[in-house]
């Protein structure tokens, strides 16, 4: 019979056991994410970012967990329940603390209920899920959230009381190009004329693109990555710094064989940058800023060399993460997000359960339309 708790933080747990339940999964869900997030004080208490993640023990390992806090707003989950917050509190109900299944201030999707091979795992999602909401009963808590869950967790999760929610995300596909110059012959000529000649007018400006992975990443990187980080947040009057300059040593020294750096340099002088974290045959978006504006730099750094990487690599797709209909233009298509919820109050629960039946139908025209005017010409170009 396996032991089901709850524990003070992913870092106390045993690295090799937690790593083993995540897998081939996503990278933001292995022990040197996580536990480095903790270690640096980006979670915790303090930062409205309780880790308390939910285990299930047999003989003493792990079989099955899922990455949990204890929230006290609701910043950094990139699934907005602001309109439900404010109904709550007009309704005299509190909303927070809630509970939250997810990766902090990152809006990838991945499991967010890891189960060991050879388990049951739509059994252990409806198990623990269960527990998620007597914990969440019992503790007088206003709800569990679980967000950027992979479409495995849905089923489970509805069937024990828990509603789904619809988003949106603009991905990069490789449809086996050979090179850069086969994706651009998907664009119609208009777009394709404008990204080579977006192109072109950043190298006309002295600037030169550098990709960097792994062990040969310079190690003076790292503080540029970080500036880079902060001048994207002082720069919009919503950004919040989740980050703080220990979290990337500490993916200096312990996280460095996901990561891939893509740096703009002029001259000598690294000028902008791009945090990526590459896992199997995907490579994630994360963390981009500039010392100066040039034109065309953020496209080109983001976007148009990221997917470059991926062609030469060999990688089936980049997910630069969420907003941005700017991406779809450039070949970007929408994919759908999964999040599920479940709400103490009846009440309050009933309200969003109409609301989400509304803007699921909604989002799912959304996607379609997006889809049926792709930036991108019928894959029958494609090799």
């Amino acid at each position: 019979m396996a032991e089901i708790e709850l524990r003070e933080g992913v870092a106390g747990l045993p690295r090799e056991e937690w790593n083993a339940l995540v897998g081939e999964g996503s990278p933001f869900l292995e022990w040197d994410w996580l536990a480095s997030l903790e270690e640096a004080g980006a979670v915790g208490p303090r930062t409205g970012w309780g880790p308390r993640p939910l285990v299930a023990l047999e003989n003493g390992r792990l079989v099955a967990a899922c990455p949990l806090y204890a929230k006290g707003h609701s910043q950094g989950e990139f699934v907005f329940d602001g309109s439900w917050a404010d109904a709550a509190e007009r309704a005299g109900i509190s909303y927070y603390p809630k509970l939250l299944v997810g990766v902090p201030f990152t809006p990838v999707g991945g499991a967010r209920f890891l189960v060991a091979q050879g388990q049951d795992r739509a059994a252990w999602i409806r198990t623990l899920g269960t527990v998620l909401r007597e914990i969440c009963q019992e503790n007088e808590l206003s709800g569990v959230h679980v967000n950027f869950c992979r479409p495995d967790e849905i089923e489970p999760l509805q069937k024990v009381g828990y509603q789904l929610r619809i988003g949106l995300q603009y991905q990069w596909q490789n449809h086996g190009y050979a090179d850069f110059e086969a994706y651009l012959g998907r664009f119609r000529s208009k777009r394709r004329n404008q990204i080579k000649r977006e192109r072109r007018q950043l190298r006309e400006q002295g600037v030169v693109i550098e990709t960097y992975t792994g062990e040969e990443i310079p190690d003076e990187l790292f503080p540029s990555m970080y500036r880079f980080y902060l001048a994207t947040i002082r720069a919009r009057y919503w950004g919040h710094q989740y980050l703080n300059e220990r979290f990337f040593e500490l993916l200096r020294d312990r996280f460095r064989e996901r990561l891939c750096f893509i740096v703009a340099r002029q001259g000598e002088e690294v000028i902008a940058g791009t945090t990526n974290v590459v896992k199997g045959d995907v490579l994630y978006g994360r963390y981009w800023g500039c010392d100066r504006e040039l034109r065309h730099l953020h496209f080109n750094v983001c976007y148009y060399a990221a997917a470059e990487y991926c062609i030469e690599r060999g990688l089936a797709r980049f997910e630069p993460g969420a907003g941005g209909g700017y991406k779809q233009v450039r070949g970007f298509d929408a994919e759908p997000t999964f999040s599920l919820h479940f709400l103490a109050d009846p009440g309050l629960r009933e309200a969003v359960t109409r609301y989400l039946e509304a803007e699921r139908e909604e989002m799912e025209g959304n996607i379609d339309w997006i889809r049926d005017h792709s930036a991108l010409k019928s894959t029958a170009g494609a090799r």
